[in-house]
C-alpha cells in the first residue's frame, strides 16, 4: 500500500518581522486522491480524536479504517465516505437508517451495526462504529471456499432472517444483502481434518457464529424513492432484473442466495449478464411461473421470445455462457433431501428463491420454518 510522506509541521515563531517579505503561502497537502478517497496514513489524527491503525477495506463509497479514540482507548472501525456529493448526500441516509436502527433498539438484539459517532472531516463524511470480525466472505475465501457446518448454517440463517425482518418491520429494505455485508463478532476458528475424496484436507470451524449486518448505505424505506437497480448481481433478484418494481421480498431473495453459498463454499449464481443470469435461474429454481414471466415480458420483451417463454440461448450467445448455464444445478441436486434436515433446508431455501415476489416467504415467517425446529449436531462437520 502506498504510505504518503507526512510533511513536517513549521517551526513555530514568537517573533514576526511584519516588514520581512513574507513568501508566497503554499497549498495544505491534499488529504485525497483523485478518486476523493482519503489517503490513509499510520497514526493520522482524524477530527482530533481518532488515531488511525489500519486500512481494512475499500468500496466504491470509500474506505474503512481501525481506529483508536483517544477519549476512551476504544478500537473503533470509521468508514469514511469519499469526498463526491452523490456519495456524501448517500452518507447522510445512511447516518438517518443508522440512527433509527439505534434508536429502536439500544441493546443491538437484532445484530446490526450501531453507529456511534459520525463527523464531517475536511469534506469526508465519517461514520464510527464498533470494530467487529472480519466478513464472512473473508472467511470462505481464507478457508478455500469450503462450505459451513449445518448447525453453524442454520445458526447463521436464524440470525440473518431476525436482523433483515427487524429491518423490515421499521419498513426498511437493506437492498444490499451479500457475505461481504455480514461481519463475524469473532474471527477465532479451530482446525480440524475433513475427509474428501481420497484424502483429508484441513478446515477452519468457527468457535463463534455470532454475525451482524453492516452497510445500510443503500438502504430504502419502502415508502420512499426506490432506485431502478439495486443490490450486488450474484443477489439480484428477479424482479430487479426484469424491471418490475422492487420491495421487502428482494431481500429475502438475496438470503436465499446466501444460505446456498453458505451450503457450498461459492456464490450460487456467478453471471454479469442479465439474460444469462435469468437463465441460470430457470436452471435453479424451475420454469418461471406464467403470471411473473407475463409481466416480465410486458416490461423487458427483449428476454422473452412468443408465449413468455425466456429468450434463451440467443444466437450471439457464447459457447462458453451456453455450458455455464447447462452446469447450472437444480437447488434439488444443490441441497441433496438425504435426512429431514436437509429437507427443510431446501423447503426453506426453495421459499426464498421464488421467483414470484407475491409468492415468495416473508422473512417473519421463515423464521418460523420448521428448519428452525430441527436440533442439529454440532459433531458434524
Amino acid at each position: 500500500m502506498y504510505v504518503p510522506p507526512i510533511y513536517p509541521r513549521p517551526p513555530h515563531h514568537t517573533h514576526i518581522d511584519l516588514f520581512a517579505r513574507q513568501p508566497s503561502k503554499a497549498p495544505p497537502p491534499s488529504c485525497d486522491d483523485k478518486e476523493g478517497h482519503y489517503i490513509i496514513v499510520p497514526d493520522d489524527i482524524i477530527y482530533k480524536r481518532y488515531r488511525t491503525v489500519r486500512l481494512l477495506g475499500q468500496g466504491t463509497f470509500g474506505k474503512v479504517v481501525e481506529a483508536v479514540d483517544q477519549e476512551t482507548g476504544r478500537r473503533v472501525a470509521i468508514k469514511i465516505i469519499r469526498a463526491i456529493q452523490k456519495y456524501r448526500d448517500a452518507s447522510k441516509i445512511e447516518v438517518r437508517v443508522l440512527q433509527k436502527l439505534k434508536e429502536r433498539d439500544p441493546t443491538n438484539r437484532h445484530k446490526c451495526i450501531h453507529l456511534l459517532h459520525w463527523f464531517d472531516h475536511r469534506n469526508h463524511i465519517c461514520l464510527v462504529s464498533e470494530l467487529l470480525g472480519m466478513c464472512v466472505y473473508d472467511f470462505l475465501k481464507e478457508n478455500d471456499f469450503a462450505p459451513f457446518p449445518r448447525y453453524q448454517i442454520q445458526d447463521f440463517a436464524r440470525q440473518l432472517l431476525g436482523s433483515v425482518a427487524f429491518l423490515h418491520d421499521l419498513h426498511l429494505i437493506h437492498t444490499d444483502l451479500k457475505p461481504e455485508n455480514i461481519l463475524l463478532v469473532h474471527n477465532g476458528y479451530r482446525m480440524v481434518n475433513v475427509p474428501v475424496p481420497g484424502k483429508t484436507r484441513a478446515k477452519r470451524i468457527l468457535n463463534s457464529t455470532e454475525i451482524h449486518l453492516i452497510d445500510f448505505g443503500s438502504a430504502t424505506f419502502n415508502e420512499e424513492y426506490h432506485s431502478t437497480v439495486v443490490s450486488t448481481r450474484h443477489y439480484r433478484a428477479p424482479e430487479i432484473i426484469l424491471g418490475l418494481g422492487w420491495s421487502y421480498p428482494c431481500d429475502a431473495f438475496s438470503l436465499g442466495c446466501i444460505l446456498v453459498e453458505f451450503y457450498t463454499g461459492v456464490a450460487l449464481f456467478q453471471t454479469h449478464d442479465n439474460l444469462e443470469h435469468l437463465a441460470m435461474m430457470e436452471q435453479v429454481m424451475g420454469k418461471m411461473p406464467d403470471r411473473f414471466a407475463r409481466a416480465g415480458a410486458r416490461s423487458k420483451p427483449e428476454y422473452f421470445k412468443e408465449g413468455n417463454k425466456l429468450d434463451w440461448p440467443k444466437p450471439k450467445a457464447s459457447r462458453q455462457s451456453k455450458k455455464e448455464v447447462r452446469a447450472t444445478r437444480s437447488l434439488q441436486d444443490i441441497i441433496h433431501p438425504t435426512d429431514q434436515i436437509n429437507r427443510l433446508f431446501l423447503d426453506l431455501v426453495r421459499r426464498l428463491l421464488c421467483f414470484d415476489p407475491a409468492q415468495r416467504i416473508t422473512v417473519r415467517d421463515a423464521l418460523n420454518h420448521a428448519y428452525f425446529m430441527q436440533s442439529i449436531s454440532p459433531e458434524e462437520l
